[in-house]
Formats: C-alpha cells, structure tokens, sequence
C-alpha cells in the first residue's frame, strides 16, 4: 500500500478478491478472507520448478528457498528465531504432536495446567496426553462475569508438579487478552514449561514470543491473511533437547525433525507473502520486524474504533447482551440474545450476505462456563478490511433482527 504512515482501508480491501462478492465478512477469527498477492504466492510457488529439497537442481533450490524465506518471515512476525520456527497441517496438528512428545517423560506424579479460556486445540491435547501417562490435570477458570482470566487464576492451580502450563494469548470466542507474561512468569518460577496459543492473537497484536515468555507458541496463517497451515515457535536448543517420534530416514536437524513428511511448499510461500502484505499495509520504509509493528498498530487503530461504535449500538438494542468485557482484548464480540436463538440471528444476517457465524467455535469449556452449553452464541469478529459500510449493514440487520415478533 501507499502513503507510508497512513492505513487505507479503502485501498486495502481493493486487493481481495472474495469481497468483490459482496458480503460483509465479521467471520474473520475462523479465518480472514485472502488478499490477491498471497494467491499470487501459492500460484506461483505451484507454477514454478519445485522438488524435494535440496542445493542440486534448481527445482530443490527453489522449494530450499521457499522453506527459508517462511522461517524468516515468521521470525520477523513473532519476533522469534527462524531455526526454531516448525511447520505443520494445522496449529491442532503440531500441539497434539507435542503433547505426544513432551508427555513421554511424564509420570503420575506430574500435572499439567490447562485453562478454561481456552480453544480446544489448547487443551484437549494436554488432557488426552496427561492421562495416557497418569499425569493429573489442573484446572484454571475465568470470570465468566468479566471473562477475565488472571495470573491469580492460573498461580492457584500451580505447583511444584506442573510440568506445563497451556494458555490463550487472546480468546478466539470473547477476546479476552489475559497477562501472559505475568502467567508464564508464574509457570517458569514452578519450573514449568509453557504454551502459548497465539492463533487468535497474531491477528490483532503485534508478538514477541520472548516478551511473552512462550517457551512454545502457536499460530495460524489463515487468520492473518494467510493459507491453512499451522505454525510453532521455540527456542533451537529446547527443540534440540525434544525427541519427537519420526521416520528412520527422515533429518534429525531442528526444526525439521519434527516436520513430518514433505512441506507444502505453495503454502508456505502464501505464509511468507501474507507476512509481506501486512508489512506493507502502512508502507513504511522500515524493516521488515519494524514496519511489521508500525501494521499491527495501525491495524489496532483502525478496528478498535469500529468496535468501540459496535457495542455502543448493540447496547441500544433490545434483548441483547455483549458477554466480550475484558479490559484488554481483540476486537471480537460474542453476543447473546435473552429471548432469541443465535442460530436464527446467524441466518437472518446471511441472508442479507452479512457474515456473522454462531457457534462455540471448539472454545468448548469457555461457552460452557458462560452458560452457553455447547452451542455457544453469535460472534462479530472484526479484521483489516473491514470498514464502515460492513457495520453499517451489520447494525441495521441486527436492529431489524430483535425488532422481529417471535
């Protein structure tokens, strides 16, 4: 984009082709629609010679090449080092994958802490791989009033027996941001590890994996622009200190052993050129890492004004009750109706092509601790394309909504 230090939306959202169809897109935190030159990354990645990896022919180059560029891209991005940086179907993938691998050393006597803020993906693995071991699961729960998770919450279910400590970076249901510093923090002093689920928080925020104290953290391309693939970030030498289960023939070299099969090279090219876009949204001239933090902050600038006028109009509604109250989170509602079924809302919106899904969105045990059972409610999920007219036809579908007769 042009004019640095400016964020265009108008220019910005010229460059997807899917709102050319004409919805109104607040679906973005089960995944943003996809900008022309990440498809333009995947094609071309697809359309040029590509093989195995290797330095031989210029096929193996190329996918090398491809490879390289998307470590460094999301070193950049997460501010975190490029050796330690896996790659993996899905951020779901590489978690259960860890779990595998971590718990091999655990025993009954260990315990490991899970949150109920959280997104399935962070928890049912750690269950599941605690109790294939014998290892006891702790517990940490919310303020389903304020949808606050604290550090207090987390430091009360600790102890010299946790082993790791798995929390949200931003819930993908309500937004709520908890103090993950603080958090990990907590977990280190228990000699713990901890992972740290960025999948909805690298969208909205600006990362740094050791500001955070993730010793693992994870994330999704396909929710910042990206393609569907999933990404882990750890320091090189604990992923040295870690034995995944692996083919005999297969590289025993981080991050590539716990890589498994052959890389989808397209992807990861999508990956490195989503990084760019974003890099590029203000056109700063700045480094990469810098003009990646100058988007993050125009991008926060431009959606919490969008969201701040959201919830002032849905306060004015009838019937309706915004369960998002953090102080600190991401611009992303979940929306309950007092006398009215969120599945109906969701529909009557996609009629008028406004996309507004209902759901638990897997963040299973927050919708249960919310009251919410297991069908959860609407969510309104802000992203960078979205702009005025998108709360515009938002605002007006949803007044007509709750003013229908039951």
């Amino acid at each position: 984009m042009s004019n640095p230090g400016r964020y265009d939306v108008a220019a910005l959202r010229s460059q997807f082709p899917a709102l050319k169809a004409g919805a109104a897109h607040f679906d973005g935190p089960g995944g943003s629609q996809t900008p022309e030159p990440v498809a333009r990354g995947v094609y071309e990645a697809l359309t040029c010679p590509v093989a195995n990896r290797g330095t031989v022919t210029k096929a193996e180059r190329h996918a090398d090449g491809i490879v390289l560029r998307a470590r460094a891209a999301l070193g950049d991005l997460l501010d975190a080092d490029p050796r330690g940086i896996v790659f993996g179907r899905s951020m779901t993938q590489l978690t259960f994958d860890l779990a595998r691998t971590l718990s091999a050393t655990w025993g009954p006597e260990d315990e490991v802490v899970v949150t109920r803020l959280d997104h399935d993906a962070n928890i049912r693995p750690w269950v599941l791989a605690a109790e294939a071991v014998g290892a006891t699961v702790r517990w940490a729960d919310f303020d389903p009033d304020t949808a606050e998770l604290t550090a207090a919450d987390v430091a009360a279910v600790l102890s010299r027996r946790t082993r790791l400590v798995a929390v949200t970076g931003a819930s993908n249901l309500v937004g709520t941001i908890p103090p993950v510093a603080e958090i990990t923090a907590l977990a280190h002093e228990a000699g713990a590890l901890t992972m740290v689920d960025g999948v909805h928080l690298t969208a909205h925020e600006a990362v740094d994996v050791s500001e955070l104290g993730a010793d693992f953290f994870a994330c999704s391309p396909y929710k910042f622009l990206g393609p569907h693939c999933g990404v882990l970030a750890a320091r090189p030498e604990l992923l040295e200190e870690l034995r995944p289960a692996k083919l005999a023939p297969s590289t025993d070299v981080v991050p590539e052993r716990f890589e498994l099969g052959t890389l989808p090279y397209e992807l990861l090219a999508g990956t490195t050129a989503a990084v760019d876009f974003l890099a590029g949204l203000t056109g700063s001239p700045a480094d990469r890492r810098t003009a990646l933090l100058e988007a993050m902050a125009a991008i926060r600038a431009h959606e919490e004004p969008l969201r701040v006028r959201i919830e002032q109009a849905l306060a004015e509604l009838p019937g309706v009750l915004v369960r998002s109250r953090a102080a600190h989170r991401t611009p992303t509602l979940l929306v309950e109706f007092t006398d009215r079924n969120p599945a109906d809302a969701y529909r009557y919106l996609a009629e008028r092509k406004i996309n507004a899904p209902a759901s638990s969105f897997y963040a299973l045990e927050a919708s249960r601790r919310l009251g919410l059972g297991d069908t959860g409610s609407l969510r309104i999920g802000l992203s960078p394309y979205t702009d005025d007219t998108d709360v515009d036809r938002l605002l007006d579908g949803l007044a007509s909504f709750t003013a229908l007769r039951r």
